[in-house]
C-alpha cells in the first residue's frame, strides 16, 4: 500500500437515477460557444466548422446545493446553465453512431465564470483558466440516464437568479449535437467512462453576487442549484 505524503483528494462522483452506485468523474470538457446567442451577446460568432473547447479540473467540482463564498479575484462573476452529459463507454475516433451511444447519461449544470479575468485572457491571447477552472465553478446536478431522457431536442433549459429569469431556451438551439460533439472530441482524447461534457449555455448569461441563489432547470433532468454567499 502506498504511502502518501498527504492525504489524496476524495473521488468526486455523481448519483445517477435508478442506480445504487455513483459515477466517478474523471475530467470535465467544456464546449465554447454552442449557441449562437450566446455568441452573439459575448461579441463573437459561432465557429460552424468544428467545435472547440476548454477544461476544468474535477478538483473545482460541486454537486447541486452547494453553498460558496463568492471567489476572489473577480468584481463579474457570470451564471452559466448548461446541459452535460457524462460518457458510458471508451471511444476513440468513433463513427457517428459510435459516438451516440458512448452517451451514458445528462444532467443540468452551472459553468461559473469570472467574466472580467476570461476577457482579460481574450485581450491579451492568453488562456481562460483563471476565468473557467475557479474554485466550485462546476455545478452538477444527479444524472438521468440516456434511455431514461430520450432524445435531446425540443426540452427547455432555463436558469433564475433569485427566482427571477436569466436564460429561457431549448436544447435544439445548440449548434453542435452531443453525438457530434463525442464524434469531434473523440478525433483528440481516448474518451472512456469518467468524462463529463458541458455543452456550452444559451443567451442570458450575466452577473450574480454574494447572497443570490442560482437554480437552473432542464425538462426532464434534476435540477441544479448554487448559493453564493460574502466572499472570504
Amino acid at each position: 500500500m502506498t504511502d502518501y505524503l498527504f492525504e489524496p483528494s476524495e473521488v468526486f462522483s455523481l448519483k445517477v437515477a435508478t442506480e445504487a452506485g455513483e459515477y466517478p468523474v474523471a475530467r470535465i470538457f467544456c464546449v465554447g460557444r454552442n449557441y449562437v446567442a450566446h455568441a452573439r451577446e459575448m461579441g463573437g460568432e459561432v465557429d460552424r466548422e468544428a467545435p472547440w473547447y476548454f477544461t476544468k479540473q474535477v478538483a473545482h467540482a460541486v454537486h447541486s446545493g452547494a453553498t460558496l463564498p463568492y471567489p476572489p479575484g473577480t468584481q463579474n462573476y457570470h451564471h452559466e446553465m448548461e446541459l452535460a452529459f457524462a460518457i458510458g463507454a471508451p471511444v476513440f475516433r468513433a463513427s457517428e453512431a459510435e459516438a451516440a451511444a458512448a452517451v451514458y447519461a445528462y444532467g443540468c449544470a452551472l459553468d461559473m465564470t469570472r467574466r472580467d479575468r476570461q476577457q482579460d485572457g481574450k485581450d491579451n491571447r492568453r488562456p481562460w483558466s483563471l476565468g473557467k477552472d475557479v474554485e466550485g465553478a462546476a455545478v452538477f446536478s444527479a444524472l438521468t440516464k440516456a434511455g431514461d431522457f430520450g432524445a435531446v431536442g425540443p426540452q427547455a433549459i432555463a436558469l433564475q437568479v433569485n427566482g427571477e429569469a436569466r436564460q429561457d431556451a431549448t436544447l435544439d438551439d445548440m449548434v453542435w449535437s452531443c453525438a457530434e460533439i463525442v464524434q469531434h472530441l473523440s478525433q483528440y482524447y481516448h474518451l472512456r467512462a469518467g468524462d463529463v461534457i458541458m455543452t456550452g449555455t444559451p443567451a442570458g448569461v450575466g452577473p450574480v453576487v454574494a447572497g443570490d441563489v442560482i437554480t437552473g432547470q432542464i425538462d426532464g433532468l434534476a435540477p441544479v442549484e448554487l448559493t453564493l454567499t460574502d466572499a472570504e
